[in-house]
C-alpha cells in the first residue's frame, strides 16, 4: 500500500485516508437525505455508522469464505492482517443487507425508505474510497496513455474504472429520488448496478477463474444481479400507484450542478490518483 506518512510507529496509507473521507462525505450526505425524508437524525446516523462498520467485517469474512478459505484455516491468525488486503465488496453487501434489515425492523423504521437513505452516501463514499486502492489492473496489451506504470509495467487503472462507473452510478440513483415508483426501488438500483459495475471492472483484474472466463467476483456479481433485478421487478409491480415524491420534502439541489460537482470531482480524483502513484513509484 501506499504510505503518505506516520504517526508514532503507525503508518497512514492512501487507502485509509481516502476511505475515511469517503464515509465521512457519505455520512453527510445521509444525513441530509434522512433530513429530507423526515427521518430521525440520530436514528439514521447510528443505523449508517454501524453499517459501515459491519460492512467492513462482511468484506473481510465474504473474502475469506468465497476467495482463498484454505489459506486462513492453515493459519487462523491472518484473518486480522487486514492490513494486507483481502476484502470482498459483495460479502460487504449481503452482511451490511442483513443488518438494515434488521435494525429497521427493531427500531420500527420503513425498510424501503429507510434503505433509499443510505444508498446514495453509501455508492459515493465508495467511489471517493476506490481512488486509494492500490489493487491494481492486469497489464495492457497496448500502449495506452491512460495507464499506470507498476513495477517496470504499464498496468489497467482498475481503480478509476470502478470510480468512473460508482460516480456514474450515483447520478442514476441522485435522479432517480424523485421518480422512484416504490419506497426501496433505489436500494435495488444500487445493488443492481454496483455488482454491474464489478462484473465490469472485474475483466480488468487478476482474480482466480471460477467458471471458464469467469471468476469468482464474476459469479457472487451475476447472482446479485439476478436477485437484485427479480426483486425490483416483483415490488415494481405490487407499488403501481406509489410515488416516493409524495412523502418528503421537495428541497434539493439542481441537477445540473450536482452533475458539475461530480464531473470535477472525478478529473480531480484522476489528477489525485496519477499523481500520486507517480510521486511514489520514483
Amino acid at each position: 500500500m501506499v504510505e503518505l506518512f506516520n504517526i508514532g510507529h503507525y503508518g497512514i496509507n492512501l487507502l485509509g485516508v481516502t476511505t475515511a473521507l469517503g464515509m465521512l462525505i457519505g455520512l453527510l450526505l445521509v444525513q441530509k437525505e434522512g433530513k429530507r425524508k423526515r427521518l430521525d437524525e440520530d436514528t439514521i446516523m447510528n443505523l449508517s455508522i454501524y453499517t459501515v462498520l459491519l460492512g467492513i467485517l462482511g468484506a473481510r469474512l465474504g473474502y475469506i469464505i468465497f476467495f482463498d478459505p484454505s489459506k486462513y484455516l492453515e493459519n487462523p491468525v491472518e484473518i486480522f492482517n487486514i492490513t494486507q488486503g483481502g476484502l470482498s465488496i459483495q460479502g460487504a453487501i449481503i452482511v451490511a443487507g442483513i443488518f438494515v434489515f434488521w435494525y429497521t425492523k427493531k427500531k420500527n423504521l420503513p425498510l424501503g425508505k429507510t434503505a433509499d437513505t443510505i444508498v446514495p452516501g453509501v455508492i459515493l463514499g465508495q467511489a471517493i474510497g476506490r481512488v486509494g486502492c492500490d489493487v491494481f489492473g492486469i497489464p495492457m496489451k497496448g500502449n495506452w496513455p491512460w495507464g499506470v506504470m507498476v513495477r517496470g509495467e504499464l498496468m489497467h487503472p482498475a481503480q478509476l474504472y470502478e470510480v468512473a462507473l460508482n460516480l456514474i452510478l450515483f447520478l442514476i440513483i441522485w435522479k432517480r429520488r424523485y421518480t422512484a415508483k416504490f419506497e426501496g426501488e433505489l436500494f435495488y438500483i444500487y445493488i443492481i448496478g454496483f455488482a454491474v459495475n464489478r462484473f465490469i471492472v472485474e475483466f480488468f483484474r487478476t482474480n482466480p477463474q471460477a467458471v471458464g472466463p469467469f471468476s469468482i467476483a464474476h459469479v457472487l456479481s451475476l447472482a446479485i444481479i439476478a436477485a437484485g433485478i427479480l426483486s425490483l421487478i416483483y415490488n415494481r409491480n405490487k407499488n403501481d400507484d406509489f410515488h416516493v415524491s409524495d412523502n418528503i420534502e421537495e428541497v434539493s439541489l439542481s441537477g445540473s450542478w450536482v452533475y458539475g460537482v461530480i464531473a470535477g470531482a472525478f478529473v480531480l480524483a484522476v489528477i489525485f490518483y496519477y499523481g500520486i502513484h507517480f510521486f511514489y513509484s520514483r
